[in-house]
């Protein structure tokens, strides 16, 4: 049981010193030496737990995921409005707070391994999973909510992540509550429209 205990304790260290590390010196900072050193352990024992650096951060982005770990029971119908338009507002806020789950996001985008790839099979799971609970429930046809449900989320985050770098999108300054507030008013108008 100690030996048990040991390896979750230092797998939590290693997990909490990659956060540290993105967020005081971004990506780039991030080696296995670094995050042994941060994390105080033998750098072995990121290989021995998680097989890579590579696989030591897909473990991050996995505990943080939104999509990853959305539940994906869906309510009855009279809740189904309120429930999609809080499933949107919560991937913004999360966005908006964990802004180095956004660097990791970027990060994602540059790489292709077997672990980024669960990750993305993982989320396209549990999305299928929503679609079709909302299209069930709600009559209208996969299809549309599918696309909607993707150009949405999709949407958020890329706004996001523009965001985080100080940039302006057609008058909007992602970096303002203001702005956020006028896209969550778009989708709550979608989401109206839609179910």
């Amino acid at each position: 049981m100690k030996i048990e205990k040991d390896r979750e304790t230092t797998e939590k260290r290693l997990l909490t010193a990659v956060g540290e590390i993105v967020e005081e010196s971004g990506l780039e900072s991030l080696g296995i030496n670094a995050v042994a050193q941060r994390a105080g352990v033998s750098k072995m024992l990121i290989y021995r737990y998680f097989g890579s650096l590579e696989d030591l951060i897909a473990q991050y982005i996995i505990q943080r995921d939104y999509w990853v770990n959305i539940p994906t029971e869906i309510p009855g119908k009279n809740e189904l409005n309120a429930f999609v338009k809080d499933m949107f507002r919560e991937q913004i806020r999360q966005l908006r707070e964990d802004k180095m789950l956004i660097r990791l996001y970027r990060w994602e985008l540059s790489v292709n391994n077997p672990i980024v790839e669960q990750i993305r099979r993982k989320r396209e799971e549990n999305g299928i999973k929503l679609i079709e609970f909302i299209s069930r429930i709600s009559g209208v046809p996969f299809s549309q909510i599918q696309f909607l449900a993707t150009m949405i989320s999709s949407s958020i985050t890329y706004l996001a992540m523009f965001g985080d770098v100080g940039k302006v999108y057609n008058g909007y300054d992602f970096k303002t509550d203001d702005s956020w507030e006028q896209l969550e008013k778009g989708i709550n108008l979608i989401v109206d429209k839609w179910i």
